[in-house]
């Protein structure tokens, strides 16, 4: 048992797409920014700043300049600041795959850099609650706890699933929570506080998907997405600007996506909102437009595609129709519509819970915010379910809690009176090891 009360927790979320992380008891994360890393190989990284790797190497406490660490020769760059900023040769690596961490080294550099660069913390002062996929597997929760231990030197841990801290959030123990969100879509069911893992369903299908098919569809009518970078504009006359191109011969290829997609995804943000009815070309051919100014000045008008685009998360099968997207062909016909994955996941489940699950179905993660997503489902659902569900699509009408739900989970419960018996502390980790995390956040 861990007894420290008056020290608030640290909860922390890291996603596919964006890191969460803040002091329990508050309701919004402090630190939120891009879950993905820049890295530069050692050999440029040696020309670009001989005297700062220097000097790093010599203090080993000394709060490294913006997160930038010399690993094996190579430069890490972590936060928004230092990924806005371009650099020669600087490739963007995510750490996460699938849900599933594949890359130690940059968490440990994302979580140094919520703890020491945004949060301005030491983490051997407090505890910590991490937020987890319900598709987790032991592996990685053992080798997430022997850091936040080891290296960290935390005083307590805990590890809670992603629903679960959801359906907190929402202040139920039992729940459907279908969780939208960067990397993919997954529907899973609480009860009573636990997630039935084998009716967890999953698809890859997540907004970072959506902005690619975005993407290329606006590339495909010869619209070039031009990344802040590339282009410098001069004040010709008030209000009048003129568009020069830079040239920046060494700018990875990773490096323009990371940013067209910053761009194309706020594109999808401001104008895309989820059909009412099944997208067909026909009846959207002539919808009216809704313009968007890029950076560089350009308008846009979008029409068919803002509607056509969200629709892919209810039938994938659109999808080969986009230019550009065909090398997911042959992973679209596994992969089934929302409505189709919810009625799947509720089947898997007891049958005495199922009304149950229908009536608090809960919508998660960032792109869960898209115009109609609910009201649609809610469609769908009812169509299709049986006669005897009430079906109820929940979702918070703020924004930013939907967003942030599993993050707002954490700091609720992290901040429970009754929950800090729970906690794993550093003294059973010495006694029990590692694997002892199992018996512990179940």
């Amino acid at each position: 048992m861990y007894g420290g009360d008056e020290v608030s927790a640290i909860v922390v979320d890291l996603g596919s797409h964006t890191c969460k992380a803040g002091y329990a008891g508050e309701d919004a994360p402090k630190a939120v920014f891009p879950s993905v890393v820049g890295a530069v190989d050692g050999i440029e990284a040696m020309d670009v700043d001989v005297d700062s790797a220097k000097n790093n190497s010599n203090s080993e406490d000394s709060k490294t300049n913006e997160s930038e660490k010399e690993k094996g020769k190579r430069k890490l760059y972590v936060g928004s600041q230092a990924l806005n900023y371009r650099r020669d040769h600087m490739e963007i690596l995510s750490p996460i795959k699938d849900g599933i961490v594949s890359d130690w080294d940059l968490v440990d550099n994302i979580w140094e850099h919520a703890f020491r660069g945004c949060l301005m913390i030491d983490p051997k002062e407090h505890p910590m609650l991490l937020a987890e996929p319900p598709l987790n597997t032991q592996q990685q929760r053992e080798k997430a706890a022997e850091l936040m231990f080891e290296k960290y030197k935390v005083p307590a841990l805990f590890m809670a699933k992603n629903p679960v801290l959801t359906s907190f959030a929402t202040g139920r123990a039992t729940s459907l929570v279908v969780d939208c969100g960067g990397g993919s879509t997954t529907i899973s069911p609480v009860h009573e506080g636990y997630v039935l893992q084998k009716a967890v369903v999953s698809a890859p299908i997540g907004g970072e998907f959506l902005t690619d098919c975005l993407l290329k569809s606006l590339e495909s009518k010869g619209i070039k997405i031009r990344p802040r970078y590339s282009f410098k504009r001069k004040e010709v006359r008030p209000g009048e600007f003129q568009v020069e191109d830079v040239g920046v011969p060494d700018t990875t290829e990773s490096y323009k996506l990371f940013c067209q997609r910053m761009i194309v995804g706020d594109i999808k943000d401001s104008i895309c909102r989820v059909p009412d009815t099944p997208y067909d070309d026909k009846s959207y051919a002539n919808i009216p437009t809704t313009s968007y100014e890029l950076p560089d000045g350009q308008t846009l008008e979008i029409g068919a595609d803002r509607f056509k685009i969200p629709d892919v998360m209810f039938n994938p099968s659109i999808v080969q129709t986009i230019p550009g997207m065909e090398k997911y062909a042959d992973m679209i016909p596994s992969v089934r519509g929302l409505p189709h994955m919810v009625m799947e996941s509720i089947n898997k489940c007891d049958v005495d819970i199922r009304r149950e699950l229908y009536s608090s179905i809960l919508l998660a993660g960032g792109t869960s915010s898209m115009q109609q997503l609910k009201e649609r489902l809610e469609k769908d659902l009812i169509e299709e379910s049986p006669h005897s569900a009430r079906v109820k699509v929940l979702a918070s009408g703020n924004t930013t809690e939907r967003r942030f739900s599993v993050w707002i989970g954490g700091s609720i419960l992290a901040s429970l009176g009754s929950f800090q018996q729970m906690w794993f502390s550093k003294s059973e980790y010495e006694e029990h090891g590692a694997s002892y995390i199992q018996r512990k956040c179940p």
